[in-house]
């Protein structure tokens, strides 16, 4: 019999990816979400397949689930700024009552469980890169601090479960993601800088443009999810792309590589908008022999492709 494999936001952006990857390599998926943010057109390759269940459910409502599962994949979470800000209570409630229905799922059903962490556990770093260990420099109750802490929360959570019932658990703390399936107006740099592109509109660049992010394919980062996932490692780690670039620098690749016409302007700096995000990724290098593959301009193409298409079938 196939291992069964719960993934919560399955139906996201990571989430459909993860999902996908995880049943191609033989598991039986149930995949968990309330839509909120997902789609489920992000999972129209395999939502038909025998070995894939869907369920609409609130997490922050217990879940019942009467099969053997080997892992619980916990992936939910409103996680752009734009998002959280308009569900911020539904936000920290996924993050302390989803996290701990979740957790106790697991322990129910003997299973592994995996929580989709954050670098905004960093906040506005005052150390580049950022390394597991750092505690991070967070304003708990800015515009922000919802997604921050219950990202935080879930962590020690998780780590309670761990210490308290042994519980096999593992912690990823993701990086700015990007590559298809992103939604078009979640507020990110990565889609809207291409959607304004190819359109031959302005990008809008907030604060002067030098603060600096790194981004990391879907694919580098669904691999180095998996090599945790079974890896025998139990404390936070760094998954993302070291190398770094400016925010402006960004926005000027993606013109060049759309063949666009627009310019670039900027617009104030949003509340607590961290300066610097750069993973230290030594961690992911030497216990899961893990780092990204894919290039930045050959992720981005792939990227641009993709919304050209949705732009296309639009007009």
């Amino acid at each position: 019999m196939k291992k069964s494999i719960l993934v919560t936001g399955g139906a996201g952006f990571i989430g459909s990816h993860l999902c996908e990857e995880l049943f191609n390599r033989g598991y039986r998926i149930i995949c968990v979400d309330n839509l909120i943010t997902g789609c489920a057109e992000n999972l129209k390759g395999i939502i038909d397949k025998e070995d894939f269940t869907f369920i609409s459910h609130d997490i922050t409502k217990p879940l019942q689930i009467e099969d053997p599962l080997f892992a619980v994949l916990h992936f939910a979470s409103p996680a752009s700024p734009i998002d959280y800000l308009k569900f911020p209570v539904e936000t920290l409630l996924t993050g302390s009552l989803g996290t701990w229905n979740l957790l106790n799922l697991a322990r129910e059903k003997k299973a592994l469980f995996m929580l989709a962490s954050t670098s905004e556990v960093y906040g506005d770093p005052l150390v580049n890169p950022q390394p597991e260990e750092y505690w991070g420099n967070v304003n708990p109750v800015g515009p922000r601090g919802v997604y921050d802490e219950a990202k935080r929360f879930s962590e020690a959570m998780t780590m309670a479960y761990l210490r308290r019932y042994n519980l096999n658990t593992r912690i990823v703390r993701i990086f700015n993601t990007y590559g298809p399936r992103m939604r078009e107006h979640d507020g990110r740099a990565v889609p809207t800088f291409i959607l304004q592109a190819l359109k031959n509109e302005p990008l809008t660049v907030f604060g002067n443009g030098e603060q600096t992010r790194s981004f990391c394919y879907i694919s580098d980062l669904v691999r180095g999810i998996l090599k945790l996932m079974e890896a025998d490692y139990h404390l936070p780690m760094n998954i993302g792309n070291s190398q770094e670039m400016k925010v402006r620098e960004l926005a000027e690749l993606i013109i060049k590589l759309t063949g666009s016409k627009s310019d670039i302007i900027f617009k104030p700096l949003p509340e607590d908008d961290p300066k610097v995000r750069r993973p230290n990724i030594s961690k992911a290098r030497s216990i899961l022999h893990w780092e990204p593959e894919i290039s930045l301009e050959k992720g981005l193409k792939a990227t641009i492709d993709y919304f050209r298409s949705r732009v296309t079938l639009r007009t």
